[in-house]
């Protein structure tokens, strides 16, 4: 047992080694001046430290522009892809209607897909309607809910039986029972598919570069690309990119961490019943 115990720390560290040491790279970075960045061996510590790099991720691109473009497209997508989840994982669970088997086998196959693989037909599509550089065209391909339906649908497979038929004998409609019954039962699983979500689109890299076509639209880590690119490409100032990363990185985080209990609840409850 000890050597079980030894070998579980020994694995917990090396996973902290390996996430802990790039973020203090990226922090520490983002507070060097050039000199400190472009030097052999490499400096661990700033010997000067640089907060204009800061300033310089916030003024040499439009960042706040960026910023409120990450904002409405995490918000819209995230509201979409949360609605539908649940709503379609209702009816998976507690509505009767032919081929329901077969559509949950279409959703875990939709699971099995990568997003990459749709990407060229979507792109197509997007710009046949006219839709590249767009909000619609950068949400809309973004919407699919195939991991939510399949997060939902086991968390909703748990919840005890005999109160949902409790419910239904005292008369409660469809929509009565999944507001008053069954989402009051699913906080802590709803919580973790909606920072699951929030986490997912807001660092979303591949489908807003290939819709954006300017500053308009672009998201943050969009943006992230253009700044690395505003001087001289072949010889990046990795100040100021480390710093946007940090300011990237910094919403999303405090959401993380305010709510991780409540999202690590969710997730084991939600793989409970399959």
């Amino acid at each position: 047992m000890k050597k079980v115990t030894i070998l579980g720390y020994a694995a917990m560290a090396c996973v902290l080694i390996m996430i802990g040491v790039p973020l203090f790279w990226i922090l520490i970075t983002s507070f060097k001046d050039r000199p400190d960045i472009y030097t052999q061996p490499a400096v661990y510590w700033p010997r000067s430290w640089h907060p204009e790099n800061y300033a310089d991720a916030t003024t040499v691109v439009p960042f706040w522009t960026f910023l409120r473009n990450s904002v409405i497209v995490t918000a819209v997508v995230s509201l979409v892809k949360f609605t539908l989840g649940i709503l379609s994982a209702y009816g998976l669970v507690f509505l009767r209607f032919p081929g329901k088997n077969l559509v949950f086998l279409v959703i875990i196959a939709a699971l099995m897909v990568p997003n990459q693989i749709t990407v060229i037909s979507n792109y197509a599509l997007v710009a046949q309607l006219g839709w590249r550089n767009t909000f619609a065209g950068i949400i809309i391909p973004l919407c699919g809910v195939a991991f939510g339906t399949f997060l939902m649908r086991n968390h909703f497979l748990s919840l005890p039986g005999e109160v949902i038929e409790a419910a239904r004998m005292d008369g409660a409609n469809w929509w009565r029972l999944l507001t008053r019954v069954v989402l009051p039962m699913s906080g802590p699983t709803m919580v973790a598919f909606a920072v699951v979500t929030l986490v997912t689109e807001w660092n979303e890299y591949l489908w807003p570069f290939l819709m954006a076509d300017s500053t308009e639209v672009a998201t943050l880590p969009v943006g992230l690309t253009l700044l690395q690119n505003t001087e001289n490409p072949s010889v990046t100032n990795w100040g100021p990119v480390m710093a946007g990363t940090v300011l990237t990185m910094l919403p999303i985080l405090i959401v993380f961490l305010a709510l991780q209990r409540h999202m690590i609840k969710g997730l084991t409850s939600g793989a409970v019943k399959g």
